[in-house]
């Protein structure tokens, strides 16, 4: 039986689905938070990743990057500042604004943060040929790159 790159397609969807999921989110980022403190949880996870990703953003600016809403932003980081892992900043371009910047706190968690990542990616690839593995890395980063969900897709 030959796959034709519809079938590709067809799974390929059929898996980032599973992975976008929510509740798959929700019970990865409650592993990857365990033992770092009150604040640092599954709800507050998005905040600390995107001002890693993004720098300093506003609450709503950093709210679509999230995929929560500016409100939303606006309680997580409130925690996340009594923590002492973010603070906020006056906006240069908007007198009325404040951004959220991580402290070196907040860098330090997020650096853990990632290496849990990165060790349980690596974990789930433990059984994998490493030329396999590398192979899905390579692939996996084009992907994203010219894929769908790149930032900028050439026009075709």
């Amino acid at each position: 039986m030959t796959v034709t790159m519809n079938d590709a397609g067809r799974d390929i969807a059929d898996s980032l689905g599973t992975l976008l999921r929510r509740s798959v989110r929700a019970r990865l980022y409650q592993e990857l938070t365990r033992g770092l403190g009150e604040a640092v949880d599954e709800l507050s996870y998005p905040v600390l990743s995107g001002l890693a990703r993004t720098g300093p953003r506003s609450a709503a600016d950093l709210a679509p990057e999230t995929g929560l809403d500016r409100s939303n932003v606006t309680r997580r980081a409130d925690r996340l500042e009594h923590a002492g892992l973010l603070r906020r900043e006056p906006d240069p371009t908007d007198r009325r604004a404040s951004l959220l910047v991580l402290t070196d706190e907040g860098r330090r968690v997020v650096g853990i943060l990632r290496e849990r990542l990165a060790a349980r990616i690596e974990d789930s690839l433990a059984d994998w040929p490493p030329e396999e593995a590398r192979t899905f890395a390579r692939h996996l980063a084009r992907f994203v790159q010219e894929g769908p969900f790149a930032a900028e897709r050439p026009a075709g």
